[in-house]
């Protein structure tokens, strides 16, 4: 079947125009450089509040009688940012006297209200550990790459929840980070000063921050970096192509090196199986257009694909070719970056989830299992014709130690069974098909090669299929009649409640039940 030629589409953006929905506090970033806190008690939980007011340039005045143990170390400690003033006795309503913030460890209700009254009577924002009645601000969970400073809240409900948040943000944040960081901060008058406002500037610093995802250390010395990128910024009107693999479905497969190839393009010009989540995490002032290609289906050619690529490069625009799974395998990556090589336009290639490698994982199957396979093949499952590839070595393919993956087979699968057959495939070899990989649609079906074209078409031709043939496939036949085997014990099970809740006492399940 031919496919219908259409014309790139630009598709906006699903996002609402932006309107901030509810919350439940609003964040807010509050400096305390040289100014005076009041924090009453010495107990452990104190210490912590008094570390981080300290550590943010905050004069400390703790009143307390007493200092445990732990807060005489923080108090000890000479690489402070602030500073801790100690006054040994309880607060007074004088201590509040040019204060900007009270906090306070309270072991009773009736001190924690005394002191929250105290305070806000003198104007000041009041935090009484773990009584929140008494709290007109939280301390949230932080990730510290300073001056980069990440606050999570979750209003005092789920204080665990916030640090699992935090850890994870932690692992995506390099250590690094802060060291670009404090250079960017001391770059930024000259880039104000020196580059003109829009792409100039946007392209210094979005230099700048992939330098500080690339896992480098800032120098110590930025005077030449700083006027290299100051140059590269002037003069880079000419744009450049990211051809990025969005894997095969899941926004969570996406790499974080694609992540920000998409919030640093103007334009994104994506396949149609590209998933909404992925495209949602894309810069919101980049135009999105709609390129895509199917089988049997209305298509766009793709050299309009390639003239648009170099028509907008030449532009100035940095333009995301985003595709499904990996742009290098079976995804035209090469013909793209052949086209823009041939017009000078830079070009890089951001890697993806390949769709097998997806199906693999979502089986909990080896491709490789040393038991049944040493090597492994990605086919395609038609020519540009719609036929089988006769290119493909057909024969070769019948080695039972290796696994073969077909992508785009859906519609050829009943001549791929045919020939594998007539080369001599065992037909009782597993097979597996597993349409819209990771997607919510997600079907499964496995079987033997004999059945592939009845189980193929069991779960639909419309969806991204992969086919997969080989002896590791054995395991997702076994799976299969498990998951069927427990779905069954399931239903067994949910009738007998029903039973049981329609005839109370009748019946009792022993050796034997009888229905």
């Amino acid at each position: 079947m031919t496919p219908t030629l259409r014309k790139p589409a630009e598709v906006k953006s699903r996002r609402r125009p932006a309107r901030v929905g509810a919350l439940a506090s609003l964040p807010l970033f509050f400096p305390l450089e040289g100014r005076k806190v009041v924090l009453a008690g010495g107990s452990d939980a104190a210490a912590w509040k008094a570390e981080l007011l300290a550590a943010a340039g905050a004069e400390v005045h703790v009143y307390a009688e007493d200092l445990g143990t732990a807060f005489e170390g923080v108090i000890a400690c000479e690489t402070t940012k602030g500073r801790f003033v100690h006054h040994a006795r309880c607060w007074s309503v004088d201590s509040f006297e040019g204060a900007v913030l009270a906090v306070a460890d309270a072991v009773s209700e009736g001190e924690a209200q005394a002191f929250a009254c105290a305070a806000r009577g003198m104007g000041l924002p009041v935090n009484v550990i773990d009584k929140p009645a008494f709290c007109d601000f939280q301390f949230g969970s932080i990730v510290n790459r300073s001056p980069v400073v990440i606050g999570i809240s979750t209003n005092g409900v789920a204080p665990i929840l916030g640090q699992a948040i935090r850890r994870r943000i932690e692992t995506l944040l390099p250590e690094s980070l802060q060291g670009w960081a404090q250079l960017a901060s001391r770059l930024r008058e000259k880039t104000l000063s020196l580059l003109e406002a829009g792409a100039q500037r946007r392209r210094f610093w979005e230099r700048i921050s992939d330098l500080a995802f690339s896992g480098k250390s800032a120098p110590v010395e930025e005077e030449d970096l700083a006027e290299a990128l100051l140059d590269d910024a002037r003069s880079s009107a000419a744009g450049k192509v990211t051809l990025v693999g969005a894997g095969p479905g899941d926004a969570e497969y996406l790499t974080l090196k694609a992540v920000r190839a998409l919030q640093s393009a103007d334009v994104i010009l994506f396949d149609d199986l590209v998933d909404d989540a992925v495209l949602e995490l894309a810069r919101r002032e980049a135009k999105r257009m709609l390129v895509g290609k199917r089988g049997g289906r209305e298509s766009c050619r793709q050299e309009d694909i390639n003239d648009m690529m170099v028509s907008l490069a030449q532009q100035g625009k940095h333009v995301v070719r985003l595709k499904c799974g990996d742009p290098m395998i079976f995804g035209r990556g090469g013909e793209e970056l052949d086209r823009l090589a041939a017009e000078g336009i830079p070009a890089t290639v951001v890697p993806g989830i390949t769709a097998a490698s997806a199906m693999a994982a979502r089986l909990g199957i080896s491709l490789t299992h040393r038991d049944h396979a040493q090597s492994v093949r990605f086919v395609t499952g038609h020519s540009r014709h719609g036929e089988l590839p006769e290119t493909v070595d057909w024969h070769g393919l019948t080695d039972t130690s290796t696994t073969t993956v077909f992508y785009m087979g859906a519609r050829t699968a009943g001549r791929i069974r045919d020939r594998l057959v007539a080369e001599g495939l065992s037909a009782t070899t597993p097979v597996v098909a597993v349409s819209g990989i990771s997607r919510n649609d997600e079907q499964r079906w496995s079987g033997s090669l004999s059945e592939l074209e009845s189980g193929v078409t069991s779960l639909g031709l419309d969806g991204p299929m992969l086919i997969g043939v080989g002896e590791v496939f054995q395991a997702a036949n076994r799976q299969t009649g498990q998951m069927e085997g427990s779905e069954l014990h399931q239903h067994f099970a949910a009738a007998l409640e029903t039973i049981r809740a329609e005839n109370p006492g009748t019946l009792r399940l022993g050796k034997t039940a009888a229905i």
